[in-house]
């Protein structure tokens, strides 16, 4: 869309897309969100494709990183060799460009609320997780490719998986006030 109305318009346009954004006060419709959720209750959470799904979990000020960085410079207006000028966008992904394990993620995230709190340092986790088959219109692994990001504004999110779901943990802890003593 960035590329068919900078074309049509001659405005500079710039898309962004975000892969797998979390953090604190983040979508509760997230999987982290509802796994912490439901895992606070005692309740099961399924993990889909066998737990066999890759993602690229992008820490929130990573992404907010990103588009400071991009805000700073809209695409140049040029004219091309037919000397009509060529659409001025750019499209750029914000995603560590390093795709995890869903499982490994899930094991990060419960270690994280134990180490927060939130959970008892006694939980048994194996109890409450369901390994099922993948949902219609899933794919097995998503990741971004932050060359152009990289290139253009010299950046590259580097929040690891940890220190992200720490954050996050701490934060629901205090949130929702459920640090146990």
């Amino acid at each position: 869309m960035a590329h068919a109305y900078s074309k049509l318009y001659n405005i500079p346009s710039t898309g962004l897309r975000f892969f797998t954004v979390y953090g604190p006060a983040g979508r509760p419709d997230m999987a982290y969100f509802g796994f912490t959720n439901k895992l606070v209750k005692g309740e099961t959470i399924k993990i889909f494709n066998f737990g066999n799904c890759m993602r690229d979990f992008t820490y929130v000020d990573d992404i907010v990183e990103g588009v400071v960085r991009i805000m700073q410079g809209a695409p140049e207006k040029k004219i091309g060799e037919d000397g009509l000028p060529l659409p001025p966008y750019a499209v750029y992904n914000i995603g560590n460009n390093q795709p995890e394990n869903l499982l490994n993620f899930v094991d990060i995230l419960q270690q994280e609320l134990i180490r927060a709190k939130v959970l008892p340092a006694d939980y048994d986790f194996e109890a409450h997780k369901e390994l099922v088959p993948m949902q219609p219109g899933d794919v097995p692994m998503t990741y971004a490719d932050t060359s152009a990001l990289e290139r253009d504004f010299g950046f590259k999110p580097n929040t690891s998986l940890r220190e992200g779901l720490r954050r996050f943990a701490e934060w629901y802890s205090l949130y929702y006030g459920l640090s146990l003593q």
